[in-house]
């Protein structure tokens, strides 16, 4: 997953790192306090929510990548938090939906580039509550037909609609 800084200081005693065979790959190291560092990706998860045969969508508002676009309520999983928890409190935070998460849909690759996740984890949900309203980073929030849906922010929300779309088709045969 290419488009991480390059890190050249150690977050443990700030020495300058080097890099070193490790583990099978080139890594970053540093010489001083004889840490390896390993780079982690960065995991997001999200929510498809579906009501009468139409899809929530979100449109990604101002100070976020890809402003104006369209995805599914989703946002960075917390260092402390359950991927499952991030989708119900992102959706409730950007749609002012409350959902109760009813199966997994899709682990989808992302770009890792700039503010972007590296993996995005797909839930289905259903609406327990709440009234729907844009919050958050999102400037707007509806439902949208399958085969009507706005410009799209990421390859990612793309591949979790088109799995949803194709479970639907089975489910309705």
């Amino acid at each position: 997953m290419a488009g991480y800084p390059e890190l050249n200081f150690c977050p443990q005693c700030g020495g300058p790192l080097e890099d070193r065979e490790a583990y099978g790959r080139v890594r970053r190291y540093c010489p001083a306090c004889d840490l390896i560092i390993f780079r982690d990706p960065k995991v997001a998860a999200g929510v498809v929510v579906e009501e009468e045969g139409r899809v929530l969508l979100i449109q990604r508002g101002e100070h976020t990548i890809r402003q104006g676009l369209w995805s599914i309520p989703a946002g960075f999983v917390e260092y402390d938090e359950d991927p499952a928890t991030t989708a119900v409190r992102e959706c409730r935070e950007e749609t002012g939906l409350e959902v109760e998460l009813t199966g997994l849909l899709d682990v989808i690759p992302g770009g890792g580039s700039k503010g972007e996740a590296s993996f995005l984890i797909v839930y289905q949900g259903r609406i327990t509550g709440g009234r729907l309203a844009a919050g958050d980073d999102a400037d707007r929030a509806g439902f949208f037909p399958p085969d009507d849906l706005p410009p799209l922010a990421f390859g990612s929300t793309r591949r979790a609609l088109e799995r949803w779309r194709r479970q639907r088709r089975c489910e309705e045969e």
